[in-house]
């Protein structure tokens, strides 16, 4: 008897076991129709198995919902391998491979009835309508006037369905129902501009050389290391187009969904002929037009989709080759249940589809580097600018100095970078003000009593915004009126600390008050669109400097950007986390590498307190080769990835001493049996120990094997029981230890 294990539509997660009756040809991946309890419900085949009847009657599958399987075989093979490495259930791998919207009955294909020309009418005819029937009349002549002799009934106005069914009586017209595609693009959209494929130079041709071959004899994944501005994208488009041109379809990941526009503008302009087989798949779409998109690239309308994270599960058919841009980015690690990382999952991908897969970045990450030294990938360099142009000059400016200099006086704008600023103005350059702190200051404190302004949920102070005037929590969202005068003391004194891009656009509008600024932050971009229309005047010169977090880090080209100022280089390098110089470096060379990207020559001027910091002298001489061997020393020293998997077991409650009992209760039973291979941290608290209204507590482990360490610690999680109120999370090979 053959058997499908189904897991159940629902928050539940229910697996069940159905019987499948003759007839009904049913495959894992199959969404399917069954009976539970007194109702009928949908669910997803994971497994189908032959075998004898068991000991009690299973209930039958009442029918299939579509004949063909939602989730390819390989895709279900990536879940399997996701579920099994990350130590997750399957059922939580199957909600993103198949995503709600296209799981969820009360989605559907939007649709829309269209009146065609059945019957091209005589003149007799018409004459008889125009005499009988004006409003038939009208109606013919008007779909007969269109080019391809149709025309949507939407667009006959009220009142026109008795005379349409009157022409269909007479086979004149009939009336068709046709999809209609809910463009997320589609709003707003300017016009895309076909673009022609670029004269490459020596180091872009042997890097398509490379990509190229892989793609007709799949290879190890590929690592593109190429320099800010040395025309890695064009590679990627070229490389795209000769799959194409093999009949295969293409994978683009970017990192975070605010560069996805202008992806998708890139790749629509060079594929013009072709912007209708170009799909977007990311998180703010909505239901439908998720919808819509999923099924045209199952459908194998869609040959090219780009998108973030969740898009490494689209269901392509023929997949000929993975571009994983800006592959460094902590954004491709998920933070929710399932806990994948989007970058290797897409090299388990083309590993198991097989297909060719570039991983390209100007900072790789060191995970991806230490591949390459070890054979595991190709390495492919881009050394030199496309332009020709020479790397921009970096500057280093001692804020400690700066502060001596103003007799103790905090400042935020050092003389060097106004200067620089004011002779961009005289010349009609630009300039971008880089700043990773949104708000307007940090935090606000009394200078009697030392009392900080805290969100009442998290382990955090609350930073002040000016626009809103409000202070806000940057973790949990928790907004809160500004106090007039100290909570505690009653101080009317009380001042703000810090300070961000809120404060710095103020500031700057006084210090330079000719000159035309913009703000790009999670506050500013709120309203749709409000990034590429920034973006958009910023590229037609109608703004002087563009003040921003790192929402324009990476991925932004503007010739005319000659100056970039980054105001604290500090903010992010003294967090524990072993990672926060990778993470410094990696950004100080991305927001760099937005200057001298023109004819002009670029210069750059970072603002640090900690001016001899690796990170910083490393990105000052764009020596990446020189800062991952002493990085890469360092963490083969003490045993950190690459040279180790590093996880997380979190224990999270409101009631802070459960969450610190059921932590220390884990790591006495983890230490029973220990792998000599596992390194076990002690039980600690979480460095923000309160999020959310929760208390958190932590343990950290390090393993060579992931596999070994994955089970050791399922092994424990399923033998143990939790109280109601704390939930347990783990993390392997963490991004996240806040």
């Amino acid at each position: 008897m053959a058997t499908a294990r189904v897991l159940i539509d629902g928050p539940s997660e229910l697996v069940f076991d159905y019987a499948i009756p003759a007839g009904l040809n049913v495959q894992a991946g199959c969404r399917v129709r069954i009976p539970l309890r007194r109702k009928s419900s949908t669910g997803t085949v994971l497994s189908v198995e032959e075998g004898p009847p068991g000991d009690f009657a299973l209930r039958e599958l009442e029918s299939l919902i579509d004949p063909l399987p939602l989730v390819t075989p390989v895709l279900l093979k990536t879940g399997r391998w996701i579920a099994n490495y990350y130590g997750c259930s399957l059922e939580s791998v199957v909600r993103s491979l198949i995503p709600e919207s296209v799981r969820s009955e009360e989605n559907s294909a939007k649709t829309r009835r269209i009146a065609v020309l059945d019957t091209e009418p005589s003149a007799e005819v018409l004459e008889k309508l125009s005499k009988k029937a004006p409003r038939q009349h009208v109606i013919l002549t008007l779909i007969a006037s269109t080019p391809d002799k149709r025309l949507a009934v939407s667009d006959l106005g009220e009142g026109s369905s008795p005379s349409l069914k009157a022409l269909e009586k007479q086979g004149l017209l009939r009336i068709e129902i046709e999809d209609v595609r809910r463009d997320p693009e589609a709003d707003g959209v300017e016009e895309v501009l076909e673009s022609q494929p670029l004269t490459l130079n020596p180091e872009q041709a042997a890097a398509l050389e490379v990509v190229v071959a892989s793609i007709h004899n799949p290879q190890s994944p590929i690592l593109l290391l190429g320099v800010t501005g040395s025309g890695k994208t064009e590679v990627y488009l070229q490389a795209a187009q000769h799959a194409l041109d093999l009949g295969k379809t293409v994978l683009v990941l970017v990192p975070e969904i605010s560069l996805t526009p202008q992806t998708v503008r890139r790749f629509k302009a060079r594929f013009a002929s072709m912007q209708e087989q170009v799909a977007v798949l990311h998180s703010h779409l909505s239901q439908g037009e998720r919808f819509d998109e999923w099924h045209r690239i199952r459908n194998g309308i869609a040959r090219i989709v780009i998108g973030a994270r969740s898009a490494v599960f689209a269901p392509l058919p023929d997949l000929g080759l993975i571009l994983v841009d800006e592959e460094h980015e902590t954004s491709y690690k998920q933070e929710n249940p399932p806990r994948y990382q989007g970058r290797d999952v897409a090299v388990l991908r083309a590993a198991f589809e097989p297909c060719a897969i570039v991983l390209g970045s100007a900072t790789p990450s060191l995970e991806s580097w230490h591949n390459t030294q070890t054979g595991k990938y190709q390495l492919v360099r881009l050394d030199q600018r496309a332009d020709g142009q020479s790397m921009p000059l970096v500057r280093v400016v001692d804020m400690k100095l700066e502060s001596a200099k103003h007799k103790g006086n905090t400042t935020f704008l050092s003389d060097k970078l106004r200067t620089a600023l004011e002779q961009r103005l005289e010349k009609g350059e630009q300039s971008i003000l880089f700043l990773n702190r949104r708000g307007f200051a940090r935090s606000l404190q009394c200078p009697k009593c030392g009392h900080v302004c805290q969100c009442p949920h998290c382990a955090v102070s609350l930073t002040y915004h000016r626009t809103d005037d409000r202070l806000v929590c940057h973790v949990c969202g928790h907004q809160a009126v500004v106090p007039r005068k100290c909570p505690e003391c009653k101080d009317p004194a009380i001042i703000l600390q810090g300070y961000g891009t809120q404060k710095v656009e103020e500031v700057l509008a006084k210090v330079l008050p000719t000159a035309k600024f913009a703000r790009i932050d999670a506050d500013a971009m709120r309203r749709k669109n409000a990034l590429r229309d920034t973006l958009n005047a910023f590229k037609a010169h109608k703004i002087d400097i563009l003040i921003g977090t790192q929402m324009i880090a990476k991925g932004l080209h503007f010739p005319n950007v000659t100056l970039v100022g980054i105001l604290n280089a500090d903010v992010g390098l003294h967090v524990p986390d072993f990672r926060a110089g990778e993470h410094t470096f990696q950004l100080l060379t991305q927001v760099a590498g937005r200057a001298g990207r023109g004819d002009l020559e670029g210069e750059v001027i970072i603002q640090t307190f900690t001016p001899h910091s690796p990170s910083v002298q490393y990105a000052r001489k764009h020596d990446f080769d020189g800062f991952s061997e002493q990085e890469l020393e360092f963490r083969r020293m003490l045993k950190f990835p690459p040279y180790s998997h590093f996880a997380v077991l979190t224990a999270r409650s409101t009631h802070e001493r459960r969450a610190e009992f059921t932590t220390q209760t884990l790591h006495l039973r983890l230490k029973e049996n220990l792998p000599e291979s596992i390194s076990l941290g002690d039980p600690v608290p979480s460095p923000l120990v309160r999020s959310h209204g929760q208390f958190r507590f932590q343990i950290t482990l390090r393993a060579p094997s992931a596999r070994v360490l994955t089970r050791h610690v399922q092994g424990v999680l399923e033998r143990t029981s939790l109280p109601e109120d704390v939930t347990v999370v783990f993390d392997m090979d963490a991004q996240n230890f806040s």
